[in-house]
Parts: C-alpha cells; structure tokens; sequence
C-alpha cells in the first residue's frame, strides 16, 4: 500500500473551521467517474470519429495520444472555439459522462463527509469540469443529490470558463451568496488549485494515489489528504467548534 501524505491535523482544523461553504469536484474527491467506462477509451473514440470526419490534422500527434477525452475536447476547443465541431464533441462527451454515471466508483469516506458537513450546518456545491447532468445522476443514485441541489456547477458550452478559470467557482459564490474567505475547495488537480487560488478559496488537495499527490505538490499545493477519512473523524469529534 502507498504511504499516505503527510498532513497536519491542527491545519485541517482550521480549514474544517473556517468552511462555511464547501466547493467539491466531482470526478476524483467524490467518486472515480469512469471506473467501469475507461476514459482511454473515450478519448481513442474521439480521435477514430475525427479521423472519420477527415479532421485527423486538427490534432497533433501528442494530442491523438491524450487519455483523457476532456484534454482532446480542450485541443479542438483552442483551435476552433465556439464551433458547431466542438459543440458536437461537448455533446458527446456528456452523453459518454452519463453513462459512465452508472458505474462510477465512490470516493472512500465521501458520502458520509458530505452527509456529515452538510448535517453540521455547512453548505455544499459542487464545481467541475464535468457535465452537470452527469454530476446529478451519479448524487441522485447515492441519495447525495439533496446535499447540493440547486448549487452544481459544472461545463458550458464555453470551454473557456473550465477550471482552471474559476468561473464555476464564482459562480457558486455568488449563488450561495459567500464571501471566498468562508469557503473551502476540495479538488485533485492543478486546475482545481489554479482556479481556487483565483477566486480567492482556501483550498485541500485530495491525493488518491503518489502520481496525484506529486502534480498537487508540483502546483506548490501546501495542504493534501490522501483519504477523506481524517475529514470526517474531525467533524465527527467537534462538530458544533469546527464549524462555527
């Protein structure tokens, strides 16, 4: 088994404390997205449909190796932005998040974390990359979706506004109504990092595996967990004291 980062206790006291609005990822600190749909997978269909389309030389040959169908959404995005192309690809790749929806894999000690600060009085919305209609089936099929409706923020159609911009997080600020100095990030990425630290928000890496935690390290991330265990036994020691 991995070693687990190193974290200090008394620093996730003062990140729980001051977390009257908390803004989740979705894909990694929630759960594994596509655990049962490789998203390798996704991302080799997109490259085959746009060799189909005769479209190949929109991407370079790094970009037709990219795993992640998101990064080749980003690529075409860069070149053509706005266009009826990427519009089609957004439609895809929602169409694949859903199903991979289904069989998403949850985050360990993510379901009774969020049961958990929601129960003690903090409000919860999530801000990602991924599609929100995606983000709902998944919270509805582990009763979860309650926890955060109406506040899930997920892509537009503008691709600009993904994290790292903080635009979703902006968003859900100005929604709930908070200022950034009471909110707390929890994501697994630089993107995550990047965009917390624009919008102003305390933010809490989430490192499931030594490749995660040595990019969060790499983004200068000071604060990292690799298990959301250490959250929830603090909440559930001093509820009441740890979130005002």
């Amino acid at each position: 088994m991995a070693a687990q980062p190193e974290y200090d206790t008394e620093r996730l006291k003062e990140l729980i404390a001051g977390a009257r609005v908390v803004l989740w990822d979705f894909d990694g600190p929630i759960c594994t997205l596509f655990a049962r749909h490789p998203s390798v997978g996704v991302a080799a269909g997109f490259v085959e449909w746009l060799n189909r389309l005769g479209l190949a030389e929109l991407l370079d040959e790094k970009e037709r190796r990219l795993e992640d169908p998101q990064a080749v959404l980003r690529a075409i995005d860069r070149r053509h932005r706005g266009s009826d192309l990427v519009a089609e690809m957004e439609e895809r790749l929602t169409k694949e998040e859903l199903h991979a929806a289904a069989g998403a894999m949850p985050t360990a000690w993510a379901d009774p974390l969020i049961r958990t600060w929601k129960a003690v009085g903090s409000r919860l919305a999530i801000t990602t990359n991924n599609s929100p209609q995606a983000v709902r089936k998944y919270l509805k099929s582990r009763d979860l979706l309650s926890c955060f409706a109406p506040h899930i923020y997920g892509r537009t159609r503008d691709l600009g506004l993904l994290k790292p911009d903080p635009h979703c997080l902006n968003r859900a600020l100005n929604a709930m109504g908070a200022h950034p100095s009471t909110a707390l990030m929890i994501g697994d990425s630089l993107f995550d990092a990047t965009a917390a630290h624009r919008a102003g928000v305390s933010f809490l890496g989430y490192a499931r595996d030594e490749d995660k935690e040595k990019s969060l390290r790499e983004a200068e991330v000071e604060d990292i967990v690799g298990s959301l265990e250490p959250l929830l036994r603090l909440l559930r020691e001093r509820p009441t004291n740890l979130t005002g």
